[in-house]
């Protein structure tokens, strides 16, 4: 059966787009026949994404590895059971459908609380929180007290984890193997960074995750999205020298690929 990487939390803006495309791509390109969906019905921003490669691929002449994306299958409501949800069939008919063919499903979710994303949890076998380097997007996880030191209590997205994770033992499914992944760390505000290592050190003892570091704030990114380009692409498309600062991002896609500690997967590439 495909491993399914599931990558949600519930605050837009987090790079979890970004982390869903530079993750399917790389294992890609590592040979892997990986399947993509975006659950975000409205945005569609790994959808349109991978939209884009498509057509500057088409248009360049270029054949580089890609994620295969696929759209959720319409339904008609007539065939559904009786209290059956719209979406859960949706779901479920899709990731049928992309299993028998696919290594990795990366499935990646709103940045609010959906039906749609409460059902992709409980499906995941590796559960990717990108989270930015702050105490703002710290309380989606858990609240904490004024000088965050002392957690108060699990928030919203964590007890959706938490839900999920009962649904998957209920199933007989493996645990969910969750990595809060920390984006847009930087060389400045020392203080608050070390603040937030030291509360999410505690957290994750608390309620189960484990944490690796993510992508820098860089403009490549922004660049990368309207030809639907990853960091590995690059010296595909005739970059023949990577400046300082296109080289770490490559670096830090490398450790988040093996700090994700996939089946069958290292970080040569």
């Amino acid at each position: 059966m495909a491993h399914i990487i599931v990558v949600g939390n519930e605050k837009g803006g987090a790079g979890k787009s970004t982390v869903s495309m530079h993750v399917a791509t790389a294992l890609a390109r590592m040979g892997r026949k990986v399947s993509a969906l975006d659950l975000d019905l409205r945005q569609k921003t790994f959808g349109r994404y991978s939209e884009n490669r498509r057509k500057f691929l088409e248009k360049s002449g270029l054949n580089l590895a890609s994620p295969y994306y696929h759209d959720l299958p319409e339904v008609d409501p007539e065939t559904l059971k009786q209290g059956e949800n719209i979406y859960d069939r949706r779901l479920s008919a899709a990731v049928a459908e992309l299993e028998p063919d696919s290594d990795f499903i990366v499935i990646d979710c709103p940045g609010s609380h959906t039906r749609l994303s409460q059902v992709a949890h409980s499906l995941a076998d590796t559960l990717v929180t990108p989270l930015n380097d702050s105490f703002v997007d710290f309380d989606l996880l858990a609240h904490i007290d004024d000088d965050g030191k002392k957690i108060l209590g699990p928030s919203v997205y964590s007890e959706m984890v938490w839900n999920a994770r009962q649904l998957r033992a209920q199933a007989g499914l493996k645990p969910i193997d969750w990595v809060v992944v920390r984006n847009r760390l930087g060389a400045q505000q020392m203080v608050n960074k070390k603040k937030m290592g030291e509360a999410l050190e505690n957290l994750a003892k608390r309620i189960g995750f484990r944490t690796a570091p993510g992508f820098n704030e860089r403009v490549i990114f922004r660049e990368l999205f309207p030809r639907g380009l990853t960091l590995l692409d690059l010296k595909d498309i005739g970059v023949k020298q990577l400046n300082i600062s296109n080289v770490a991002a490559r670096q830090e896609l490398r450790d988040l690929i093996r700090e994700l500690n996939l089946p069958g997967v290292n970080a040569d590439f």
